[in-house]
């Protein structure tokens, strides 16, 4: 089991209220992450941009899902719908490092539900100064008490924002199949 040494870590800084820097450490890659508002974005040194996907359909996502309660949050709606219109959905566990996996351009897009501050105040900085956008689901200007964040190369962030309203008014959704019927199904083909 990994101790806290081992975490990913980030932290930030602001002035009157507007991110100013941001770092972001993954002990297990031996990466850091800067973002100086104003400066752009780096890895290790080296400067990062997020990736160039046009299309929802040719990216690659992550989310997040609490640590308890899960029963009581309904992302896994949102993973399912957003799994089948992307290249895939992906979940790494740390909020942070998603987002600067976004900067780097490792991502496309990430989105999670109830968030702190402390878990996203760095990364938000990363992917601005990388190029990207960062937002609420509903594509209002994200602050930092915000308890959502959709952050995204900026190329498919319209795209995204319009799938949340979708999602959210009911329309468009996708039925997923229970594991009975999955086997029904799967009864029928000879498998």
């Amino acid at each position: 089991m990994l101790g806290l040494e081992h975490r990913p870590a980030g932290t930030a800084a602001d002035q009157d209220g507007t991110l100013v820097a941001g770092v972001i450490y993954d002990p297990l890659r031996d990466e850091l992450y800067t973002a100086e508002r104003g400066k752009g974005a780096l890895l290790n040194g080296k400067p990062i941009h997020v990736a160039p996907a046009t299309h929802l359909a040719q990216a690659l996502l992550s989310t997040g899902f609490p640590s308890r309660k899960r029963h009581a949050s309904p992302n896994v709606h949102f993973y399912h719908e957003f799994t089948l219109r992307s290249h895939g959905v992906r979940r790494a566990g740390s909020a942070a490092l998603d987002l600067a996996y976004v900067a780097s351009g490792r991502l496309d897009a990430f989105w999670e539900f109830n968030l702190n501050p402390w878990d996203t105040a760095a990364g938000i900085l990363l992917v601005e100064e990388a190029g990207g956008t960062v937002t609420g689901f509903s594509g209002h200007p994200y602050r930092i008490d915000s308890r959502e964040v959709l952050a995204s190369n900026g190329l498919i962030h319209a795209e995204l924002v319009a799938l949340f309203a979708d999602l959210f008014a009911g329309r468009g959704l996708s039925p997923i199949p229970t594991p009975q019927q999955f086997g029904l199904e799967r009864a029928k083909s000879g498998i």
